[in-house]
């Protein structure tokens, strides 16, 4: 099996059966809970022993200088970290007099539970102490979904075989220590004590921290309450301090009876709210959760996720573990968007501190094309987020010298925090991409009022960043020089044809919406011939393609590089640990899915053959040293007719965190490749396309897997769609009058409520054999784990996520 099974398949939960202290660091991030605002590292209740403590609002972040060898013109000065902020997890437990520690005393059982459906995490305990006093623990820890600032853990306590007394403390603390860790980017920078204590308050049953950062200004505030069920006399106090508070409960228990705490606790931030207003808002989020309760929580997290899988599930037949992973896959990726309300979404969500809370172009590239058919709402936030940062992207385009907006390679507040210029500054694809989340919002839910909103201002600012930075030749053919494609191991390259196919895209988007709104085009200052221009550069694009070879090149020039040598490589590590990127720039290696993700993305600018011949080409060179490309990889191999081969690149794209492939979940879960692990079945099984707001599918399952049946959201209306190896059927499940247009296997049918549509499978025949992998880079589902950087690996500032 690719990696090892630490948890069992089961559909609907990730259970880790015993605690293993070798892999706390990664189940911490796998058991994160989070809503999109707040993040909740699964720290084990009582803090300790712990890998790496955390607690995270969205866009919370500390500055920090960027030293540079040798500094530059344009070069950024200010780096941006998230902050792990008051933690209000903490529960504290003492049997008698000692500690409850699970590397103390005997642990019978300890049980972990993420409920996929229910959004909790639970947690069994059995123990017995130094002294022999028995205990079980039941813990449910939940981060809400319908009540944005509130998290809560219910925390029951039980004696077993003796009278013992029962201490718990409740507490919330502020600038924990944290572990050194390594100068792996990923893992966020180092921070001394980032919160200085502005004020703090003692509730009935709590109280309330507030603190501001040292150098962003930011003010946070956290508070907790607390109800609690005993079965006879109990004393409870608080006490709060500049950086910590605390509520004791005391009791003494009975064989057989229960103390139960239910520990409330809220967040809120501001860049300009007084203190007072920030406390006054935590007060309240803590009052509405304590007129809720927790079975009011619960009975609210359970119906919010109910209707999010009633839209967006995927069921798997005959491959438990990747029905298992996909579904992991679809709730990380809600629960980094549900509530994030135009603030971003990160590359590692709100699970762990890794590339220092920074978004990428991986939101829009991937998480986006995933939450626009099955939460659209979170989607159209992300974009409004996109859009508030604006300002700052035009200041950066201004510096480097072009037109228009040019977004961060890799930001929390919006400015460029990229220190690495090959892989940063320079790989402008990033707006094209923005520009095509844009649009597909558009298409796939015939929202349109999102484009005038804030949609059509970006379409116009990142065309005229193309146009100004591309240029004709004397032929008359549009270049962009200079750029890094999504492969990082060819970096400032010309004519990188996804980046051409992108920017043309981009370019034809952005005539398309002023001629649909002439009015607001002219009120952003689009000149009569800017349009004309956009379309000329885009019909004249420059696509490198090599004559002799049949392929596209991934960029001009790239397949007259000199072959990588693999000889005596050793895939479980990064080429770029094993070699100087002097050597990788001029090889014909590839880092991860770039112009086999341009036929993803594209797939009208290639035929079939050409499909097929780029594939089998690159699939010898590319060594997925980046999360990003098993995702992609899957789609095309299952495109071009190799499904086996579709299916072992489904299972590495959606096993990345639950394996633990790169040997990084520690510091937070790879989310596009959750994200991209539904594209892989989806699109790559289910053959999903968007062809102009029109659906199209053409589903062909490896052997593997006996059915597939997948939900989404389009044009307004749910859609279901049920396929196995004869059979397909699509079917609208509400929107009475609605037609719906659809393509199926390049039939245009027309779609109604109650009358679903059903064909055969057409099988497709491969035009050419499966293709080999590098020495070594075959993924394999029966092969062993080991590729990927260890923890402690030291890598260039810039890496695949």
């Amino acid at each position: 099996m690719i990696g090892d099974a630490v948890f069992p398949a089961e559909p609907w939960q990730v259970r880790e059966p015993s605690l293993d202290l070798d892999r706390l660091g990664s189940t911490e991030s796998v058991f994160a809970l989070a809503n999109g605002h707040i993040g909740v590292r699964a720290n084990l209740d009582e803090g300790e022993p712990h890998a790496i403590a955390g607690t995270y609002l969205n866009s919370y972040y500390e500055q920090r200088p960027l030293p540079y060898p040798e500094g530059g013109y344009g070069y950024p000065e200010q780096g941006q970290t998230l902050v792990n902020v008051t933690d209000g997890k903490l529960i504290r437990l003492m049997v008698d007099d000692e500690p409850f520690h699970v590397a103390h005393g005997h642990l019978i059982a300890h049980e972990r539970i993420l409920d996929l459906r229910a959004g909790v995490l639970r947690r069994r305990v059995d123990w017995v102490s130094p002294a022999g006093r028995r205990v079980r623990i039941r813990s449910c820890r939940l981060v809400s979904f319908t009540q944005r600032a509130v998290a809560a853990i219910d925390y029951e306590v039980e004696a077993v075989g003796h009278e013992v007394r029962i201490t718990v403390q409740s507490a919330l603390v502020a600038n924990e220590e944290q572990p050194q860790e390594s100068s792996d980017p990923r893992v966020a920078a180092a921070l001394d004590r980032p919160l200085v204590a502005v004020g703090q308050d003692t509730e009935q049953h709590g109280g309330v921290l507030l603190h501001r950062t040292r150098a962003s200004g930011l003010l946070m505030g956290a508070g907790m309450d607390h109800v609690v069920t005993a079965p006879g006399a109990y004393d409870e106090e608080t006490d709060v301090r500049d950086d910590w508070a605390r509520t004791t409960v005391v009791t003494v228990l009975r064989p057989g009876e229960r103390l139960r705490v239910t520990k409330l606790f809220a967040y809120a931030w501001s860049s300009s709210r007084s203190p007072q207003a920030l406390r006054d808002q935590v007060a309240g989020a803590l009052t509405g959760a304590r007129y809720a309760g927790w079975a009011g929580l619960a009975a609210a997290q359970r119906a919010y996720l109910d209707d999010f899988w009633d839209a967006a599930d995927v069921e798997i037949d005959g491959d438990p573990v990747l029905q298992q992973a996909v579904r992991f896959g679809l709730f990380h990726v809600l629960q980094a968007g549900a509530r994030a309300e135009r603030r971003a979404i990160a590359a590692k969500g709100l699970t762990g501190p890794g590339y220092d809370g920074h978004a990428f172009w991986d939101t829009e590239g991937f998480v986006l094309p995933l939450l626009t058919y099955v939460a659209p709402h979170a989607a159209a936030d992300v974009l409004r987020w996109r859009h508030s940062i604006l300002g700052q992207a035009r200041h950066r385009a201004r510096t480097l010298g072009l037109d228009g907006a040019a977004f961060p390679w890799r930001t929390i507040h919006g400015e460029e925090c990229s220190a690495y210029w090959p892989a940063g500054t320079a790989a402008l694809h990033l707006n094209a991409v923005v520009a095509r989340a844009v649009e597909r919002f558009r298409q796939v839910t015939g929202d349109t009022a999102l484009e005038a909103e804030c949609g059509l201002e970006i379409l116009v600012e990142t065309a005229r960043l193309w146009l100004s930075h591309g240029h004709h030749d004397a032929d008359g053919a549009w270049h962009v020089d200079g750029v890094t494609g999504p492969d990082e191991y060819s970096a400032v390259t010309d004519d990188n044809l996804f980046t051409n196919l992108m920017a043309a895209r981009n370019l034809r988007a952005a005539a398309d919406a002023c001629a649909r709104r002439p009015e607001a085009a002219a009120r952003l200052g689009v000149s009569a011939g800017e349009p004309g221009a956009w379309r000329a550069a885009a019909d004249a694009v420059h696509v490198p393609y090599d004559e002799r070879l049949g392929v596209h090149q991934q960029s001009a020039g790239f397949t007259r590089y000199a072959p990588w040598d693999f000889t005596g490589e050793r895939p479980d590590q990064p080429l770029m640990l094993r070699a100087p990127y002097f050597q990788l720039y001029r090889r014909q290696v590839v880092k991860q899915a770039d112009l086999v993700l341009a036929m993803h993305w594209c797939p009208e600018e290639f035929t079939a053959e050409q499909k097929a011949r780029n594939v089998d080409y690159y699939e010898r060179i590319t060594v997925r040293d980046s999360s990003l490309s098993a995702c992609t990889q899957a789609v095309m191999c299952a495109e071009v007719g190799h499904l086996e081969l579709a299916h072992d690149y489904a299972w590495e794209a959606a096993l990345v965190d639950l394996r633990d492939l790169h040997r990084n979940t520690r510091h937070g879960l790879h989310l596009a490749s959750l994200a991209g692990a539904w594209s892989a079945v989806v699109e790559g099984f289910g053959g999903l396309r968007d062809h102009d707001g029109v659906p199209v599918l053409a589903p062909r399952l490896p052997e593997g897997i006996t059915g597939l049946r997948f939900r989404l959201r389009h044009s307004g209306v749910r859609l279901l769609v049920e396929a196995d190896h004869e059979t397909v059927r699509v079917s609208m499940r509400d929107g009475t009058d609605t037609r719906l247009p659809i393509r199926l296997y390049g039939e245009d049918v027309e779609l109604t409520a109650g009358d679903p549509v059903r064909r055969p499978v057409v099988p497709l025949k491969p035009l050419l054999s499966p293709p080999e992998q590098p020495p070594g880079y075959k993924p394999d589902r029966a092969a062993p784990a080991g590729r990927g950087a260890s923890d402690s690996a030291v890598f260039p500032r810039e890496t695949g996520r």
